[in-house]
């Protein structure tokens, strides 16, 4: 056995690592990790999440959630917080439920986890694996797959970035919010029920949230499977956010396309959107050189997910790993206009695909939310 994470080279971002800091203020941290099937046509998300670490709260304990075929749903708690484990250098994290081990968790080789460990998971930045049973419907899931990142969050093999800037590094903004990996590819297995998806180099995405504040309202686009363009991937969102004692509206759009990273935030653009309670996404955003339009669309009802709250794990997040998204980038073409006044520019990329991940999430959500 070992307690030392697998030593690869891999391309990490910051925020890779545990952010508690051992204290009793109210805290969360959740990773999120999907693996995409285009000849199913279908994705796995796995959500996995602790609050309130030190433990003897109210809201103390981890959870791992699935969202499967067709927008299925798995759940488990586990409410010992002692028996998760958390690397505060790099991206490493596991939650044991049933097991004989008598140590302290910790990452295990992938054959001993498989042995020993008979419900709970473990995940870092090249392996995801794990057992969920539901006594309560029979739902159960095995999974393990191993990932080689292709995209962290910026230009391929540059420095890469804080998804949410400088001052991410500050508790100043929470929740905080980093993507891990924009796009890799998974090679491995799920047996979802009994049905066993095999894959080989999957798209695959990472990203993770933590702090001690709750997101408010937020929506969020998601997609590295599109129709005929192997070498790109898309991360949108928007939401409020606590700022020390006030609350503010952002959202961004930025996608890797052919080894280049294109950063929409607020610091550098103008950032627009209209997002309707389910059903339709629209957003745009323009800089100095170039200007994006996403509409995601989806006609299914999708499934609600469980996420932290200031009352712990809450439905209060509905969630689609099926939706339909165009994504158009136009490079700005200097001063020069068109009869109608607008500043010229040429495609760069129209892309679609039917597999995208599309959220809502908070409240209220009784009619759409349009910035402008």
């Amino acid at each position: 056995m070992s307690n030392s994470l697998p030593q690869f080279k891999i391309i990490e971002t910051p925020h890779s690592g545990y952010h508690w800091d051992g204290s009793s203020r109210r805290f969360f941290e959740g990773w999120y990790y999907r693996v995409t099937l285009p000849i199913h046509g279908e994705s796995f998300a796995f959500m996995y999440s602790i609050e309130d670490p030190a433990g003897g709260q109210p809201y103390s304990g981890g959870a791992a959630q699935i969202l499967g075929p067709e927008d299925s749903y798995l759940c488990r708690t586990f409410p010992d917080v002692k028996k998760f484990w958390a690397s505060p250098e790099s991206l490493g994290l596991g939650h044991w439920g049933k097991t004989d081990l008598q140590i302290q968790p910790q990452y295990l080789e992938p054959q001993v986890f498989d042995s020993r460990v008979e419900e709970g998971y473990q995940a870092t930045a090249t392996l995801n694996q794990g057992y969920l049973h539901d006594p309560g419907s029979g739902s159960r899931c095995y999974w393990q797959y191993e990932i080689k990142p292709i995209y962290g969050w910026g230009d391929s093999g540059g420095i890469q970035k804080s998804t949410a800037g400088m001052l991410s590094f500050l508790p100043v903004f929470e929740p905080g919010w980093q993507i891990l990996m924009a796009s890799g590819l998974a090679t491995g297995w799920i047996d979802w029920n009994g049905e066993k998806y095999e894959f080989q180099n999957a798209p695959a995405y990472s990203e993770k949230n933590w702090g001690g504040a709750f997101p408010q309202k937020w929506f969020w686009i998601n997609c590295n499977c599109f129709q005929g363009e192997t070498d790109l991937t898309l991360t949108a969102g928007g939401g409020k956010r606590g700022v020390l004692w006030w609350m503010e509206s952002v959202a961004m759009i930025c996608l890797h396309y052919r080894g280049k990273f294109y950063e929409f935030v607020p610091w550098n653009s103008q950032v627009s959107w209209n997002i309707e309670p389910w059903g339709k996404w629209k957003m745009q955003a323009r800089n100095s050189q170039f200007e994006v339009e996403l509409i995601g669309t989806v006609n299914s009802p999708g499934t609600y997910v469980r996420t932290p709250t200031a009352e712990g794990m809450v439905f209060c997040c509905r969630d689609t790993a099926r939706g339909n998204l165009r994504l158009q980038l136009r490079e700005l073409l200097g001063k020069s206009v068109d009869k109608s006044g607008k500043q010229r520019s040429r495609i760069i990329l129209d892309a679609r695909s039917s597999l995208s991940a599309l959220e809502v999430g908070g409240g209220p959500w009784d009619a759409a939310w349009e910035v402008s």
